[in-house]
């Protein structure tokens, strides 16, 4: 109906919670507890996925139980789009979805897949990839990619590896910014430390000493155990903390640096790395479906009010990327121009009127783009 180029494809997921504390109980649950994107673990939930376009265009929604594991959805979603009939389809996900299992389902039916690897497992592939010497070839001001291929034959991976110079610097600098965190603290871990031993030599009393003691101790398990912060830490033999600088080494090799594997052998490193970038329009239909249109607080209780709430929310923002893609505009502009345009009533002796606001220029180029006939200037005529 709309025409639209699906040679690529993203998917993605999210969740969406529930005002309510308790989840669903029994067989076929569908509001329960899950792992939640938007940080409300405390919320029952229901997981959402979307196909996307490369243009931003929502072409299909799924809705599941919210204990849902993303790694079980990605086989359904691959058979639910084959019923489309579509040619050559490149799936693009994050990695959340790139098990083995997943993307050999992916291949099927001469399908192919652009997928995020997770930089930090520790993986042989990882380790070679990163030690593989070669040139960056410069995309964007800001992206540079680097092709590197494993194995032989039909067990041949292909591997990009992306570098964001500006990104590298962010990461550079939010980690020296830590570093400096963690060792003033260190500092003032080890000044409690010395009060506790000098209480201890002169001899102060028992409740001076265990205080002092227990300062230091609470300060070090509160370091340790911070949620940025304790990475950067190693626990020497003594028990004593200390800044694990293989770690800061380790994690400087990664300033700025995803890594991307895909199947297809004909597209080039640029569009590998351009297509899994356009994983960004995904999130921003996420980001627009819990926004503008509102899709929470949801307080059905039904599973087929649930799915349609989802699904009415669904069209809500195919109608909006449409808009956008007809008018050149974004929907918020669109949104703000048309919501000036009001309906009058005027109401006097000689009877009753209504009508509409005079059209902008902003406004009459919306309505020509879109193809939508402007309202009357009189909408209503009632004499006295």
């Amino acid at each position: 109906m709309l025409n639209l180029e699906v040679d690529l494809l993203l998917f993605d997921t999210t969740s969406a919670f529930f005002e309510r504390d308790t989840e669903e109980s029994g067989p076929g649950a569908f509001r329960v507890y899950g792992h939640s994107k938007d940080h409300r673990s405390d919320l029952p939930q229901v997981v959402i996925g979307l196909a996307v376009t490369r243009e931003g265009i929502p072409v299909r929604v799924w809705c599941w139980p919210g204990n849902t594991n993303d790694m079980t959805v990605l086989q359904q979603v691959k058979d639910d789009l084959r019923g489309w009939r579509l040619g050559r389809v490149v799936t693009v996900v994050d990695r959340g979805f790139a098990s083995d299992d997943n993307l050999a389902y992916l291949t099927r039916a001469g399908g192919h897949w652009i997928a995020g690897e997770r930089l930090r497992d520790g993986t042989a592939d990882v380790a070679q990839v990163l030690s593989r010497q070669g040139r960056y070839q410069q995309v964007r001001d800001n992206l540079r990619v680097k092709e590197v291929r494993l194995g032989q034959g039909d067990a041949t991976r292909r591997f990009v590896l992306c570098h964001n110079p500006a990104q590298a610097e962010r990461d550079r600098h939010q980690r020296e910014q830590q570093l400096a965190l963690v060792a003033a603290e260190l500092e003032r871990i080890a000044t409690l430390r010395a009060k506790a031993g000098q209480a201890k030599a002169t001899g102060l009393g028992r409740g001076r000493r265990a205080a002092a003691g227990e300062d230091h101790l609470k300060a070090e398990c509160a370091l340790r155990d911070h949620p940025s912060l304790g990475r950067w830490l190693r626990q020497a033999p003594g028990g004593r903390l200390a800044i694990d600088r293989a770690k800061v080494r380790a994690e400087a090799r990664l300033d700025g640096k995803f890594l991307l594997s895909t199947s297809d052998p004909d597209l080039s490193a640029e569009d590998v790395a351009l297509g899994y970038k356009n994983l960004l329009e995904a999130e921003r239909c996420f980001r627009d479906l819990k926004t503008t249109l509102e899709l929470r607080p949801v307080y059905h209780h039904l599973e087929r009010r649930i799915r349609a709430h989802v699904l009415l929310c669904w069209l809500a923002l195919l109608l909006a990327r449409v808009a956008e893609r007809q008018t050149g505009h974004t929907w918020r502009r669109i949104n703000m121009e048309l919501g000036r345009l009001h309906l009058v009533t005027l109401a006097g002796p000689a009877g009753r009127v209504q009508h509409t606001t005079a059209l902008t220029q902003p406004q009459r180029e919306l309505f020509a783009a879109t193809g939508i006939t402007p309202p009357p200037r009189v909408t209503s005529l009632q004499p006295g």
